[in-house]
């Protein structure tokens, strides 16, 4: 039976001189015997732990930012699970692991099949290029990382990142799923499509 399960680091984002304290969501989705991380964030130990004995097929960053990506390769050495990241994102991979390159493109459409579901890839640009969400209709989720949260779009106000861009990239990828399905986002708590549909500046 598939689960998902939730872990909070915490640690720091830093981007254009400034760095901040942020709690992250780490997600792992699986079975009793395989899963995928979505997010691996600030410390690879409860990432490990809450993989447990599974194997971990894949290591899913939603985009680039140094918070979300700074256990990857910590995970990597021990579970050496490829690690994904879209190309458009490669410039901030490259602060944090100048010469460490992801092990895989992740494109639009990219599939990732786990726990007898499937996981597809949808690129939202706008928080950064490279920006994407995973979408599971089998689960009725979709994992947002910093696309979409509860209240609305993710940040735009940094380097690479545009307002009407991620705007765009919600109202033609995220707002068109089922109002119910669950938005699992990278920071702070889950929400719904519907609850943020009827939001400003989309409702």
């Amino acid at each position: 039976m598939t689960r998902i399960d939730r872990v909070v680091t915490s640690g720091t984002f830093s981007l254009d001189g400034e760095t901040f304290d942020v709690d992250n969501n780490v997600w792992v989705v699986g079975d009793d015997d395989r899963a995928i991380v979505i997010d691996a964030a600030h410390d690879a130990e409860p990432i490990i732990e809450a993989v447990g004995t599974r194997e971990l097929l894949a290591i899913v960053c939603t985009h680039g930012h140094d918070d979300h990506i700074s256990a990857a390769v910590a995970l990597w050495d021990v579970t050496r699970a490829p690690t994904w990241l879209h190309p458009e994102d490669r410039m901030l991979w490259d602060v944090l692991y100048h010469d460490i390159a992801p092990g895989k493109q992740l494109l639009e459409g990219t599939t990732f099949a786990v726990g007898g579901v499937e996981l597809t890839a949808l690129h939202t640009p706008g928080h950064s290029p490279g920006s994407i969400c995973l979408y599971a209709p089998e689960l009725e989720t979709v994992f947002t990382g910093d696309t979409l949260f509860q209240g609305g779009p993710g940040a735009t106000g940094r380097s690479f990142s545009d307002r009407p861009t991620i705007e765009g990239s919600i109202r033609e990828r995220l707002l068109r799923l089922p109002d119910d399905t669950v938005v699992r986002t990278g920071h702070g708590d889950s929400t719904t499509i519907g609850e943020e549909a009827a939001r400003p500046p989309f409702g």
